[in-house]
């Protein structure tokens, strides 16, 4: 079933490439069983729309595994874009995210 899924969101993916949710959930997808390559397509859509905001927590939660930097920034560029976006469920939700995160990194 998840191989059939995935060719399904790839045939998405490669008729429309410049559809940001055809990267994300193909991105998704990979989530279940390859996290370095659903990271490489949420790093895409970081890079060629900024403005996707579903992006940045699934992208700072991976990066927290690699690169702590990088995922403190992520979730920092998201609370900033969830605000001017006025999404107050996914700003508040970056925002714990960021906090527990950072709690971490001090902990440690």
């Amino acid at each position: 079933m998840q191989a059939e899924r995935l060719k399904i969101l790839l045939d998405f993916y490669q008729q429309e490439p410049q559809d940001p949710f055809n990267c994300y959930a193909l991105a998704m997808e990979y989530l279940k069983t390859a996290p370095q390559t659903a990271l490489g397509y949420l790093e895409k859509l970081l890079e060629t729309h900024p403005d996707y905001l579903p992006t940045y927590y699934q992208a700072a939660q991976l990066l927290e595994q690699t690169n702590s930097q990088r995922a403190e920034l992520v979730y920092e560029k998201g609370v900033k874009l969830a605000e001017a976006q006025k999404n107050s469920k996914i700003f508040q939700e970056l925002q714990r995210a960021l906090r527990g995160f950072q709690d971490e990194l001090a902990d440690d």
